[in-house]
């Protein structure tokens, strides 16, 4: 991941290379695979460039294959449908000649209807949270070497959990619930679709987790096989990335190697501006001695 919001802006500045396909890359410092929030953004990023006067306000996406971040990815747009109202795209990601990836998104005029919606939780402020950067270094000695320097590394979405477990490697058990607050690091431009994209990435960077409260299991154990195999996303209201967001999380059930998850996005104002629901992989593997 990238460490200031600007080098995510420009991740996801995408290339136009012919009429509705369009040619992203990823971080050079990716050496397995691609970041899922990744994907998401660059994918939102080329179906709203097919739009115009227009808001999207949800989109529907299948990770089918690891990306390889060696190599561009390949965003087709299929411009599904304009209406009087409503503009429907679908986007597909290709690399090595196959899709890795692929999304529908529906844009809206914007307009005015009946309100509701489920209030914020109360919670401590950001500003009484530990910082992300100086809480990575004072927990990094837990962790092998080889995974220190990649989790010291700046972070372009400052996240501070309201309530922080300090094991990285043996995390208590808990209720699958957590509270975090994030903020693009760094100010962005006044362009609505391009905070939806931004909060589209940063969607996917804590939401798998937790699934893995109730059980206790870490990143770090080596013990996981986890990735992100569909992701939604709705989005009720004008926001900013750059001003901080409560991303509220459960987690309602975890089976079949699957768990389940969903998150409420807060404005510090207490305006519902997001939701998000995801299932992942989450294989835990035997690594006893045989």
């Amino acid at each position: 991941m990238q460490g200031t919001i600007q080098e995510v802006l420009d991740l996801l500045d995408l290339e136009q290379v012919e009429v509705n396909i369009f040619r992203g890359i990823s971080p050079k410092d990716r050496w397995q695979r691609v970041f899922g929030g990744q994907v998401l953004g660059q994918a939102l990023v080329a179906a709203s460039r097919t739009v115009e006067q227009r808001v999207c306000h949800s989109l529907h996406a299948y990770f089918i294959r690891p990306g390889d971040p060696k190599i561009p990815i390949l965003y087709e747009v299929d411009r599904a449908r304009d209406g009087k109202s409503f503009t429907t795209r679908r986007v597909v990601a290709i690399q090595h000649g196959e899709q890795i990836f692929n999304m529908a998104a529906s844009f809206q005029v914007p307009e005015v209807g009946l309100e509701h919606q489920f209030d914020m939780p109360k919670v401590v402020g950001p500003e009484n949270l530990e910082p992300e950067d100086v809480r990575r270094a004072r927990l990094a000695d837990q962790l092998p070497e080889q995974v220190r320097e990649h989790f010291l590394k700046p972070q372009p979405i400052d996240m501070r959990p309201v309530e922080e477990d300090d094991n990285l490697l043996n995390p208590k058990k808990g209720p699958p619930y957590q509270d975090i607050w994030i903020k693009a690091k760094g100010q962005m431009p006044d362009d609505l679709a391009m905070h939806q994209c931004v909060l589209a990435y940063a969607s996917d960077m804590s939401l798998l987790d937790t699934c893995l409260i109730p059980h206790g299991i870490s990143w770090f154990s080596g013990r996981l096989q986890s990735a992100s195999i569909e992701h939604a996303m709705w989005f009720h209201h004008p926001f900013r990335v750059d001003d901080w967001l409560l991303y509220t999380h459960d987690s309602p059930s975890a089976a079949g190697g699957r768990g389940f998850n969903r998150g409420l996005m807060y404005s510090r104002d207490g305006k519902l501006v997001a939701s998000v629901a995801q299932e992942g992989l989450i294989r835990v593997r035997d690594t006893r001695q045989k």
